[in-house]
């Protein structure tokens, strides 16, 4: 048989689908389900620098044909370690696609620099037609997968994934609102005062800090200087925070002091907390219920919302009615098959026990799966009630779930496809054999699942940040604002600086010394001193307006705490700086990745000198996300 162009590009064009409205967007990018061959030769489909209308679809025109030897492969994947190597970025090439046979370097005419450019503009118009975006226009999106670290995903052979708040996202304001008042009651059956308390989310955002010494609930910046407090549900005046915080910085390093809220699951301990904070400062709370110590009161709660979860109630009525609980997202089993089609183990690590796992699993999973394919059929290893963050740290017991009803006998040594609790992530790599930077595990707990990977084991680390999807919108709403307050900065610092220089030149003349600009020296005493004292009028009158225009952005996202991944202006938060030393990639929920490809490499974006961004809303955005 023998395939002319016309032929061939009308094979693709059936094939790929292409749409004639450019508005439909495409799911999953195309892959060819098999390779044609034409007399026993594989034939390769080479793009075009244009593409037509043809029949309603586009043509793929200026096709080329390779023969290949019979029993040979056109492309060869990079498998071993001896084999692979360490690109310009230091990024293992293992997972990279060789080319064999085929075209070769005389097919590519004129200088690398032009051809790449032509290549690049006819590659994004074509993800343009099936509805993909680029890789620039991806990162800046409310679901962009942002690089704080570059990660070439084609090395990664094996994808760890945590469940609760990862795999599948809860409704905030039922799931721990329900862990609320469980707490609640749990606190009232001990006598503490608690009637007439309500859950308020908006009290709290994640990345906040508990002092647990004062009673307060801080936002810290990336260096650990703290910018604004709530004491109880009071927020206190900047003159307030200067006053208690001058010279202190949070230091998570004192877990008995600081309380870091790593992740939406402290959001029900911390709206709790502060509450009766509020009650122990009125007096209601009593030294016989607890000595009248802001951190006892931390301890009750603490241990009021533990004694919710280890009773089992909570999750019992989750289960019962998962609906009400869980957000359905039918993209996320899609984006994890991907990656199991494309060869990465994908494993499911979680600290919920096997009941609750496999009810919520079930409920997350089995009805967006194609052909009545189970969840466990997605994961290579499953392994419930792990005892994170001690999984990755030390070893324990391991057992395997032997039965549907949760039977357990103990196991001590995991093979791939089973079903274990506890046991330890270095049993994991031995049983896979594969070590360090060749896993990625995904989760939403900055310290748990984030930072005790990374720090003990070196594994690839990805982060869940539900809120990301909001910050993004908030600051993209708030830009016409932020503007507005960052020229009236500008325009107060040239003020400041011309103050500064005739200030300085008044300070000499005082002393018998020539001032040093030309302007000041043709200044008598009177205009020296009257242009002075109208730049500092004007000065004045700038931080009137200015003030209350800091106080107010962020207040889209949050109207306490402002922006996630900001404290202050152009400072990072805590929060941010947390995020950026330990995930390499971070992001808002797992189905992004369906928006990419299993061979994405994710490069970090240049980092900006801050005196470069200034007044720069791109570049401030670009440098936070």
């Amino acid at each position: 048989m023998h395939m002319n162009c016309s032929t061939i590009c009308q094979a693709v064009t059936s094939c790929m689908n292409i749409p004639n409205s450019t508005s439909r967007t495409l799911h999953k990018p195309f892959v060819f389900p098999n390779t044609q061959k034409c007399d026993g030769a594989l034939v390769l489909f080479r793009s075009s620098v244009s593409y037509n209308k043809v029949n309603g679809g586009f043509s793929l025109c200026r096709c080329a044909t390779t023969s290949v030897p019979p029993g040979e492969d056109v492309f060869s994947v990079v498998t071993s370690d001896a084999l692979s190597g360490v690109d310009y970025l230091g990024q293992s090439t293992k997972g990279d696609l060789n080319l064999n046979f085929g075209i070769d370097g005389k097919a590519l005419q004129g200088p690398v620099e032009e051809v790449a450019k032509m290549e690049a503009q006819e590659a994004e118009n074509l993800l343009q037609h099936l509805g993909i975006p680029v890789p620039y226009n991806a990162r800046h999106s409310p679901r962009g997968i942002f690089c704080s670290r570059t990660l070439n995903l084609r090395s990664i052979s094996a994808i760890g994934y945590d469940m609760d708040y990862t795999l599948m996202h809860y409704n905030v304001m039922a799931w721990e609102g329900r862990a609320y008042d469980y707490c609640m009651e749990n606190l009232r059956n001990v006598g503490f005062p608690v009637d007439g308390l309500a859950f308020d989310p908006d009290l709290v955002i994640r990345g906040l800090v508990i002092d647990k010494e004062k009673g307060n609930l801080v936002k810290a910046d990336r260096f650990g200087y703290i910018k604004r407090v709530m004491h109880g549900t009071r927020m206190l005046s900047t003159r307030e925070v200067s006053e208690i915080y001058g010279r202190e910085l949070v230091d998570l390093r004192k877990e008995s002091r600081w309380e870091f809220l790593n992740t939406l699951f402290s959001v029900s301990e911390a709206v709790a907390y502060m509450q009766l904070v509020d009650r122990m400062d009125e007096g209601i709370i009593g030294p016989d219920l607890c000595p009248l110590e802001y951190k006892c009161l931390y301890k009750a709660v603490g241990k009021a919302l533990f004694r919710a979860h280890v009773e089992g109630q909570l999750k019992s009525e989750i289960m019962s009615k998962p609906e009400l609980f869980v957000e359905p997202d039918p993209e996320l089993p899609l984006a994890l098959l991907d990656q199991k089609e494309a060869g990465k183990r994908l494993l499911l690590i979680t600290n919920s026990d096997y009941h609750y796992t496999d009810k919520m699993m079930q409920h997350s999973f089995n009805r967006y799966l194609p052909n009545d394919m189970s969840w466990r059929e997605l994961f290579e290893m499953v392994i419930v009630s792990a005892r994170k963050p001690e999984f990755f740290q030390m070893s324990h017991p391991m057992y395997e779930v032997v039965t549907d009803e949760g039977l357990m006998r103990p196991c001590f040594k995991a093979r791939p496809g089973g079903l274990y609790s506890g046991g330890s992530a270095q049993m994991v790599e031995s049983s896979l054999n594969v070590h360090g930077d060749e896993i990625l595990y995904v989760g939403d707990h900055i310290y748990t699942d984030v930072s005790q990977s990374k720090v003990h084991l070196r594994w690839r680390t990805a982060l869940i940040c539900r809120e990301l999807e909001e910050e993004y919108n908030a600051l993209i709403h708030s830009q016409q604002e932020r503007a507005t307050l960052i020229d009236l900065i500008n325009q107060k610092e040239v003020l400041g600086d011309l103050f500064n220089q005739l200030r300085l030149a008044l300070q000499r003349r005082t002393a018998g010394r020539p001032a040093q600009t030309l302007a000041a020296t043709h200044m008598d005493d009177d205009e020296l001193t009257e242009s002075i004292q109208k730049l500092l009028l004007v000065m004045q009158r700038l931080d009137q307006k200015i003030g209350p225009m800091l106080d107010e952005d962020g207040e889209l996202f949050n109207k306490r705490w402002g922006y996630l991944s900001r404290a202050g202006l152009w400072d990072k938060s805590h929060l941010m700086r947390q995020i950026e030393k330990y995930a390499d990639i971070y992001t808002s929920r797992v189905s992004n990745f369906l928006h990419y490809t299993p061979f994405m490499y994710f490069r970090a974006q240049e980092q900006v000198l801050n005196g470069h961004c200034t007044g720069n809303y791109e570049c401030s955005l670009t440098n936070n996300f």
